[in-house]
């Protein structure tokens, strides 16, 4: 046989309906879940049962996304209708009124250039970090000590307002997420001790903060879902 003819032959098997119904099929299997993966309500009683005598214990959550091609970063903040984490440390860089807003809101520190520096030798420490558009230019002489820890505020992010009173409260409540290198989501999302309840709660708010970032992906956004503790095993999600 012809190397010429031997092609012909291949670009008709390939048109065939038997190799269109395989490769059909094989994307089918694929978007079956898996077969060890269960409901949500199951996967909760599962790590309270790996958990017991350790309510503190941390649940978290794992998201596997898939963002297209040039897509923003994934990541956001949202507030869990119950909070699990406390001893947030906010600071802000403000100054004059702006200053005294951000202390009665409830930051932990606060001040203008002197506070920069103090960051910048690292006589601080703290959590978040917060300021007002005027104070930019002087925040920006320590950009490359807060960028690479992702605490360098900037208006996308939300940490850049003249509210600042609003900006501290939020902060102080909100829990952050981020995707990694690979675009996985994980984070904390409640203590052992928690109800069913609250635990399911705070994951929803979370998976319809993590799906407003689907609306730039063309195909499925949120693949697997798994749902972890401190001691207990990585449960993979069906209903999520």
């Amino acid at each position: 046989m012809s190397f010429a003819r031997f092609c012909r032959l291949t670009a008709v098997v390939r048109e065939s309906s038997l190799y269109t119904g395989r490769r059909g099929y094989a994307s089918k299997r694929s978007a079956v879940p898996h077969a060890n993966s269960v409901p949500l309500e199951k996967a909760i009683a599962i790590l309270k049962a790996f958990e017991v005598g350790q309510p503190t214990q941390t649940v978290e959550l794992h998201v596997h996304c898939s963002p297209v091609k040039g897509q923003a970063p994934i990541r956001g903040s949202c507030i869990l209708p119950r909070a699990y984490r406390s001893g947030t440390r906010v600071l802000v860089f403000a100054e004059g009124d702006k200053a005294k807003e951000a202390l009665e809101a409830g930051a932990d520190l606060v001040g203008g250039e002197e506070l920069v520096n103090k960051v910048r030798d690292g006589e601080v420490r703290f959590d978040k970090c917060l300021s007002t558009p005027d104070m930019l230019p002087k925040v920006a002489k320590i950009a490359r000590l807060l960028g690479p820890k992702g605490l360098m505020p900037t208006v996308n992010k939300g940490t850049v307002s003249s509210d600042v009173s609003e900006l501290v409260r939020f902060a102080k409540n909100a829990q952050d997420f981020h995707a990694d290198k690979v675009g996985i989501v994980h984070m904390g999302v409640a203590k052992v001790g928690f109800s069913p309840d609250d635990i399911k709660a705070n994951i929803a708010v979370i998976m319809e903060s993590i799906r407003t970032h689907a609306r730039e992906s063309r195909g499925k956004f949120i693949g697997r879902v798994y749902l972890s503790s401190t001691r207990g095993p990585g449960i993979q999600i069906a209903d999520l």
